[in-house]
């Protein structure tokens, strides 16, 4: 079986994506090539945040691999925190980078006055194969919950409620959220590339 990397060492990501291409790749994570450098991803936008994670592996590690970047882009909010979703309390010195407690806190308040609540989850993968880049996106539309429900999944999750839902992406759980997420999307676009 061919491998791929995914540069990242998050659990709940490679969880999702090695379900999604368990018969095509063995997908490896950052930790199992070695790789704990701090790679940079200092891009204030996630089609060039998802490029500069890939291009850094590709680069230093020699091998086909991918990244990818997500973010939640509220309407009434101008399309924030998007690239910034991970750290968006941290942002305003209110809680840590990837504190999603914090960040879901800063959103409900920043939305409590207002009544447009549709938001989007957005993610891109940028796949670098035989040093030939692509890119794939996907999109799931919602809206923004007024407050926490539900108890899988992770960041955003509680408070995302997926269009055609009445149920928190932390309601409908993790067979769900990954056959209709954003990041099921792109993965879904990335895996139909890889088999053709």
């Amino acid at each position: 079986m061919k491998k791929l990397v995914f540069a990242t060492n998050n659990e709940h990501k490679l969880t999702e994506v090695r379900a999604i291409l368990k018969d095509t790749y063995q997908v490896l994570s950052l930790k199992d090539i070695n790789c704990f450098d701090d790679i940079p991803e200092t891009a204030d936008n996630l089609e060039d945040n998802a490029r500069q994670k890939a291009q850094y592996i590709y680069e230093h590690y020699h091998v086909d691999c991918f990244a990818d970047d997500s973010g939640l882009e509220v309407e009434a909010l101008n399309g924030t925190p998007g690239v910034y979703s991970a750290r968006y309390a941290a942002l305003e010195g209110t809680g840590e980078a990837h504190d999603s407690k914090a960040n879901m806190n800063r959103l409900l308040r920043e939305l409590k006055d207002k009544n447009n609540r549709k938001a989007q989850f957005r993610t891109i993968i940028c796949l670098i194969q035989d040093g030939k880049e692509h890119l794939f996106e996907g999109i799931v539309e919602g809206t923004i919950n007024p407050e926490e429900r539900g108890s899988s999944g992770f960041g955003y999750d509680p408070i995302f409620m997926p269009k055609g839902y009445n149920q928190t992406f932390a309601e409908l759980g993790e067979d769900v959220k990954n056959s209709i997420s954003h990041r099921a999307k792109a993965v879904e676009k990335l895996a139909e590339f890889l088999k053709s």
